[in-house]
C-alpha cells in the first residue's frame, strides 16, 4: 500500500477531477477478487486502479503458494511405500486447506483496508474539531491496513512450517512443486512486510510499531531459515 498523503494525492484521490477509466477493463464492484479470473485479477492490478495492490498480490502469491503444498501433499497421501506417513500427510492437508481460504480472504481484506485509508484521507478538515476527527481516522485507518499484511506475513510463515514438514515425506517425482511452493510463500511474506512497514512509518504509536518490529525481525528469520531449509531438502537431493 502506498503511505501518506503524497502518495494518496499522487493517485488523485485528493483530487476534484476522477481517475481515468481504462477500457476494456470493467471491473465488477460487487464481485470479490477471489471471484475473478486469473486474467481479470492481472488486469485490474495493472490497471490506474488503487487495487488491488501489493498487499493482494502479496496474499495471491501466497495462496498459490500453499496450493502448490497441498497439492504435492495430496499426491502423495495414499501412495505405496509413504503409508507410514499418512497420519503427518492428512494434518498437513488440512492445514494448508485452511492457509489457502486464510489468504483468499486476505487478498479481499488487504484491499478493504486501503479503500478505508484513503477514505480517511479524504475527510474534511476545516475545522480544529474536523481535523483531529481526521487524524484519528487516519491512524486507525493505517493501523488496519498495516495488521492485514501482517497476518499475511504470519500465515505464510505458518505455511513454509508446514511445506517445511512435507519435504521430508513427499513423492520425489513432485518434490519440486514443494520448493516452487516453499520461494512462492517466502516472496509473499517480504512482499507483504514491505506493506507493513510502509503503513508503519505514517503511524505515530511508538508502542505500536515498537510490537510490530520486534515480531517481524522474528518472521523474518523464520521465514529465510525454512526456505532455505526447504531448498536444501529438495534441490540439493536432485540429481543424486
Amino acid at each position: 500500500m502506498p503511505q501518506g498523503e503524497g502518495f494518496v494525492r499522487g493517485f488523485g484521490w485528493l483530487d476534484s477531477a476522477p481517475l481515468p477509466v481504462i477500457p476494456p477493463l470493467q471491473p465488477d464492484p460487487l464481485r470479490m477478487l477471489r471471484d475473478r479470473t486469473l486474467a481479470e485479477f492481472s488486469d485490474e492490478t495493472a490497471a490506474r486502479t488503487p487495487t488491488p495492490g501489493g498487499g493482494s498480490v502479496a496474499a495471491c502469491i501466497a495462496e498459490l503458494g500453499s496450493a502448490l503444498g497441498l497439492m504435492s501433499a495430496r499426491f502423495t497421501e495414499g501412495r505405496k511405500g509413504f503409508e507410514q506417513h499418512e497420519q503427518a500427510l492428512a494434518a498437513e492437508i488440512s492445514q494448508l486447506e485452511a492457509l489457502r481460504g486464510d489468504f483468499a480472504d486476505l487478498v479481499e481484506e488487504d484491499a478493504a483496508a486501503f479503500s478505508k485509508v484513503s477514505a480517511a484521507y479524504k475527510l474534511l478538515r476545516d475545522t480544529d474539531e474536523a481535523k483531529t476527527a481526521r487524524r484519528a481516522a487516519i491512524q486507525s485507518a493505517l493501523i488496519e491496513a498495516m495488521d492485514a499484511p501482517l497476518r499475511t506475513c504470519r500465515a505464510a510463515v505458518s505455511g513454509l512450517v508446514v511445506l517445511d514438514s512435507v519435504s521430508t515425506h513427499v513423492n520425489p517425482n513432485i518434490a519440486s512443486d514443494v520448493v516452487v511452493g516453499a520461494y512462492a510463500l517466502g516472496a509473499a511474506f517480504r512482499s507483504a512486510w514491505v506493506n507493513v512497514l510502509v503503513n508503519l512509518s505514517d503511524i505515530k504509536d511508538e508502542s505500536v510499531k515498537e510490537r510490530v518490529h520486534t515480531e517481524g525481525e522474528g518472521l523474518t528469520r523464520q521465514a529465510q531459515e525454512l526456505e532455505a531449509r526447504i531448498h536444501e531438502v529438495v534441490v540439493g537431493a536432485i540429481g543424486r
